[in-house]
């Protein structure tokens, strides 16, 4: 793992699929000290996302309010590029589907600011919260993916899921992942969302991946699909120049959002 969030993202994913923790198995898992696992601990405690016990850490029930602030504050100005270059690409009337995910989240934020396209839309989530921020649009209809929520990340996963998005056709899919790679595509964290998210995928007619820059080049647990699912990846332009060549050479359209505050 290469970063903190990386590091974060795991514990979470391994909360969800355990109950638990332990700081010696995280450690040799993710290939970093003890001390590491438990700053790492300590931080998400901080953020009330776990409780800490004495050799690890236990799953908390966390606040739903708490929790979306806390998505809402992850964004940053390369989401909201990339959000805005999304939303650039919907036409009205189109069913478009959104995974769940900070990036996604901020592609349903940007599609509030557009009147044009709130008149007639229809969204597939399997997220909760995307799919409360746009229930108050009315016309917008929201058809949400049943299943077993991911307290961490407000997805719905399980067999649920698959009875929506194997009965529906999408125009485009956004989907949001922890790393993204020539040779690996996107993955994520979490196997159940990876599924999820390539089946939602495997339904539109574009499928496109919403990622910002630096996820480019990490490695995460889960693949979602590479070339053979994804036509387009949009990132930010901050990517560097190899980053995007071997991206299009792996087989994917890649499009830059400018933020601004490229150098």
């Amino acid at each position: 793992m290469s970063t903190r969030e990386d590091r974060l993202d795991a514990i979470l994913a391994r909360l969800d699929e355990q109950g638990s923790v332990g700081v010696e198995a995280l450690s040799g898992e993710l290939e970093v000290s003890v001390a590491t696992i438990r700053r790492d601990l300590g931080l998400l405690e901080q953020r009330r996302l776990v409780e800490r016990t004495h050799g690890g850490a236990t799953r908390r029930a966390v606040d739903y309010e708490l929790s979306l602030r806390y998505k809402e504050a992850a964004a940053t100005e390369a989401k909201t590029a990339i959000a805005r270059a999304a939303v650039d690409r919907i036409r009205p009337g189109s069913v478009v589907g959104l995974s769940g995910g900070t990036t996604t989240f901020m592609v349903a934020d940007a599609l509030s600011e557009r009147d044009d396209l709130l008149a007639d839309l229809t969204i597939v989530t399997n997220a909760v919260d995307i799919a409360n921020r746009l229930a108050v649009h009315p016309g917008v209809r929201v058809i949400v993916c049943g299943g077993v929520i991911n307290t961490s990340s407000f997805e719905l996963v399980g067999s649920f899921v698959d009875g929506v998005l194997r009965s529906i056709w999408l125009d485009l899919a956004y989907v949001g992942v922890h790393a993204i790679s020539a040779t690996g595509g996107g993955l994520t964290a979490n196997v159940d969302e990876a599924y999820v998210n390539r089946l939602m995928a495997e339904r539109a007619e574009r499928a496109i991946v919403v990622a910002d820059s630096s996820k480019y080049g990490r490695r995460s647990f889960a693949s979602v699909g590479g070339a053979d699912v994804f036509h387009t990846i949009i990132t930010d332009d901050h990517l560097s120049d190899s980053g995007r060549d071997e991206l299009i050479a792996a087989g994917f359209e890649v499009e830059l959002a400018a933020t601004g505050g490229k150098s």
